[in-house]
Parts: C-alpha cells; structure tokens; sequence
C-alpha cells in the first residue's frame, strides 16, 4: 500500500511571522509533523510543500522531499485543497494521501499511525483529527441568535461535539482533487486534548512551549504528631505552583493520608525508601522536592543515583544531606555559608488565603484571644492552656481555640465548647479569618507564629521540640514573647496575664515589629530559584 504524506509549510505566515520555522523545544516547529511521518510505520513517501528555503533545508536535512510551491499556490487566499493536489507525484498510484499540517506539533506518532489503521480498516473516504470538546454554543439563522442545545447542561453531559484540529485529514488518493479532499464516507477521529494543539497564533505558540518545557515533578512529605504537619501545609501550597500535577509521595509508616485534609492532589503512599527508589527510577522526575526534615548523605546519594538528571530541592533541611542538593530553602532558619541554601524569613511561603488580609489594628484593649499550636502540639499546650482559661477570672475574655489535624485526644478538648467564652474549632478552613478577629495570640515557633506575624498580631510563643529552639524568626527581637521550651503552667499563665493587661502603646510597638518582615513575597523567591536552576 502506498501511502503518502503532503506538509503544507508555506513562508508567508503573517500573524506569526516565520512560524514554520521558530525554535519550539529546541526543534523547528515544521520538524515536528516530518518526524512524525517518517517515524509512521504505514506512510511510505514524505513530501513538504513549499516556498521557504530554511523549509526546503530541514526537510532535505531529515530525508525528506520537497515540492517547491509555485507563487500562485502560496497567497493566502489558495486553498488547502490545490495545494495538497499540486504535489502529489502523477509517476505513481497512492491508496491514501494524509494532509499533516505543521501547525500540530503535539500530535504523536502513535496517533497518527493508530488513526490510519481506523481510516483503512472501516474503508473510509476521509478522516478528520478532531477533538471531543462539547460546549453551550450558538449560532444564528434568519437574522437571530439560537443555542445550538435544547437544555442547559453541565459539559459533560451535553452530547459530543467534534472540532478539527487540523493535525491531519487522511483522504483515499482517488477523491483528492483541486477542490475537495473530502468524500462520501466521512469520519472523525477523536486525538487527546494535548495532541490537538494547533499554532495559529502567539498565544498558541505559548502554551505549546508550555507543554514543551513541562517538567515531571514530585514531592516527598511527611507529617505527623511528633514531627508536625507544617511539611504538608507547605507541600500542597508548592504543589499549586506548578503547570503540571505534581506526583506527592508520603510514607504510610509516618504519615496519615487523613492529614493532607481535602485535596485532589495526587497522593501515592510508599512503604519505606526503596519503594520511593524504584517509583523515581520508572519516573525520571525532572524536580523532585524532599520535606521531609533532616535528610541524610545517604538519603540523597541513593535518590541521586536514581534520578541522576533531577534537580532536588529540600525544604527545611539542617542535616548533611543539603551537601548533594541542588537548592535548600530554610525558612526557620538564618542564612546558611552554602551557596545552595537558603535562609531566613524571606523564603517563607505563606497560605494563600493569608495574602488577602490587611495587618489587623491594634484596639484599645483586649477582648479576644487566638491559640494554636500548628497541626500536631506535642507538648500538649493547647491542653493545658484550655485548663487554665477555663477559669472563672478568664470569662471576660474570648478565647479562640485552634485544634490541628495531627493532634491526639481532640474529643476531650471539644467539650471545652461547653465554657460560653471558650470556642475550640478543629480542623479550620478559615484561619486568616479567625486570627484577624483576635487581639493577642498565644503559639509555637513553626509555621503558625510567621502567620500571625504576617498580620501583626502580638504573641507569646513557646518551642514544642529543641528543633524548634533553633528556630530564628519567631524570638523577642522580631516582636514576639518567646517563653522557651516545656515552660511552666505557672510561666505561661503569667505570660497570658502580661499580655492581657499590656497598653494599646505596648503592643502597637509589638506590631510595628512584627510587620517589618516580608513574610507576603517568599513563595515568589522560592519558586523564581526553582524555576532558575
């Protein structure tokens, strides 16, 4: 059988000027559908119709063949038809003749072939690359605007609807003439959506170099009680940052899949480290970011060895492991000798909700009080904190209570909602919202304290681990309370006291310090070195 593929690749392209022949991932756009018909295990001769000398050079320089356009076929107003006619070769019979247009770089060999094989087996005139993109539409007849479905329904219950993309029409060769090169028995064959990219304009040229330039990612998570769920936080805010869907791994020996809450990010759990290996080893990530705390030398050499064209990215790292990483970002931590990593503050990525609430102002006097000890509390300080509010000389306050997905015995401490003054809230959505309508706030040194510093609430804040003693930023310099590690209930009472009784002067100066950080442009920083490596 023979069957022969015509490239229309024209040089006169006036919205985007040269687009047959503009670098699209590091290969001429038109290089694209040559590739795909040489490589087509049914498509027997390749010919590029053209006018464009670096056309003529690609196509010779790959193997194929040229038909040097005549003028008169290369205005814009020829059609497609004459065109395709013009070159076909009169010296030999063809059974099909395939239009490719170069503007489909997208489209995969298989595809193409797996379309041939449909256009052949059910004898079919032509065949028409098309995808199944079903809308509310209108049109118009006699004069008026008419929807084009009798009932308004979600789209993926309307019925399909097919549009061309222009990748391909496979005609029989004995139909295909100056004016048509379509017959009786007519079909379209449905490509995946991100085959059918068609480049007619800049903003198609865009998102094709987006989907070029696309890297595979993953992210390795782990949170829980002991070490805290601020990793997982972080991890889903990075996740959004990406064109793609991230792969996110966590271990099922340290973490619950119930603490990543409501996302429809892809979550894989892996038993151990040799089956993240061998998942990254199938992969091939082209980032791959570990937060997981500490990592190892050996941690590292081994995900090297199996990702060894990966750029690997560690969150919240001290160990020695940040020697075999690409980049290192350390919030908690101040700046670091190596050139790779990263510290302080300005790498701190607040929750998106948090960027759009203004600073809170500071009241006369205070009413009302936050508390919350991130996701897990293992110092149990909530528990202790609600012990001593629930006395009868805090009803005068408003005390709300913050309760993380990591932390044990939430049933116990909900009954504190039997206390009018006391509201204990799991789980929350709306946390921005909550600590806004707070005046003073009492925290742990992780992920909660950069939130209220990023609204200038004045707080007393306590170490839940001796890793979070090392943590920099929430200490008495930078406007908080910093009352140590496991202090005293007597310690804390009188701290909460302090707070309480402390002037709108006092804490106007407490919230002056707490606001000259930029906490609001981290995640920016973070991803314009990711994205620079």
């Amino acid at each position: 059988m023979n069957i022969l593929a015509i490239i229309p690749a024209r040089a006169g392209s006036k919205g985007v000027p040269n687009k047959n022949i503009r670098l699209l991932g590091q290969h001429p756009l038109v290089y694209y559908s040559i590739k795909n018909a040489l490589r087509s295990k049914y498509i027997t001769d390749v010919i590029i119709s053209t006018d464009s000398d670096p056309v003529r050079i690609i196509a010779h320089q790959m193997g194929a063949k040229v038909h040097w356009r005549d003028e008169k076929l290369a205005g814009d107003e020829v059609t497609l038809d004459a065109v395709i006619y013009d070159a076909i070769p009169k010296d030999k019979p063809w059974d099909y003749v395939i239009t490719m247009q170069p503007t489909s770089p997208t489209l995969t060999v298989g595809t193409l072939d797996r379309a041939i094989e449909y256009a052949i087996e059910n004898k079919l005139d032509t065949l028409i690359s098309a995808i199944n993109a079903p809308h509310l539409s209108w049109c118009e007849k006699d004069g008026k605007k008419i929807p084009n479905y009798e009932k308004r329904l979600n789209r993926q219950y309307l019925p399909p609807c097919y549009m061309e993309t222009g990748a391909f029409v496979i005609s029989k060769a004995d139909i295909v003439t100056e004016n048509t090169r379509i017959g009786v028995n007519v079909d379209v064959y449905e490509i995946p959506e991100r085959e059918s990219q068609d480049i007619d304009t800049f903003a198609d040229l865009c998102s094709a170099t987006a989907s070029f330039e696309a890297q595979k990612v993953a992210i390795y998570v782990n949170g829980n009680n002991k070490r805290g769920i601020g990793h997982i936080y972080r991890a889903l805010e990075i996740a959004d940052e990406f064109y793609v869907k991230p792969d996110v791994y966590y271990d099922v020996n340290q973490t619950d899949v119930k603490v990543f809450g409501n996302t429809t990010h892809n979550l894989i759990p892996v038993n151990g480290i040799a089956e993240l290996y061998e998942i990254c080893k199938r992969e091939q990530y082209s980032i791959f970011i570990n937060d997981i705390l500490t990592t190892s030398i050996d941690y590292m050499i081994g995900l090297r060895s199996v990702l060894p064209y990966a750029k690997l990215i560690n969150f919240e790292d001290d160990g020695e492991g940040i020697l075999k990483a690409d980049l290192v970002f350390n919030a908690l931590y101040s700046e670091h000798a190596l050139p790779n990593v990263h510290g302080g503050e300005k790498y701190y990525i607040c929750g998106k909700t948090f960027m759009f609430y203004e600073p809170v102002k500071i009241k006369e006097d205070v009413n009302r009080v936050f508390i919350a000890f991130g996701g897990a509390d293992p110092q149990n300080y909530t528990d202790r904190l609600l012990e001593i509010i629930s006395k009868d000389e805090y009803k005068k306050y408003e005390f709300v209570v913050v309760i993380g997905r990591a932390k044990y015995n939430v049933d116990t401490l909900l009954e504190y909602n039997e206390y009018e003054h006391i509201q204990v809230l799991y789980d929350v959505s709306n946390m921005p919202e909550l600590m806004s309508s707070c005046d003073i706030a009492v925290t742990s040194r992780g992920r909660t304290g950069y939130e209220l510093a990023l609204l200038g609430i004045p707080s007393i804040a306590m170490a839940q681990n001796q890793r979070e003693e090392k943590h920099g930023f929430v200490c008495n310099e930078n406007g908080f309370s910093y009352i140590g590690l496991n202090p005293s209930d007597e310690i804390i009472e009188g701290s909460l006291k302090m707070y309480m009784g402390l002037s709108k002067e006092a804490r106007e100066k407490l919230h002056e310090k707490l606001l000259s950080h930029n906490l609001r442009d981290g995640r920016k920083r973070v991803m314009s070195l990711i994205r620079g490596l």
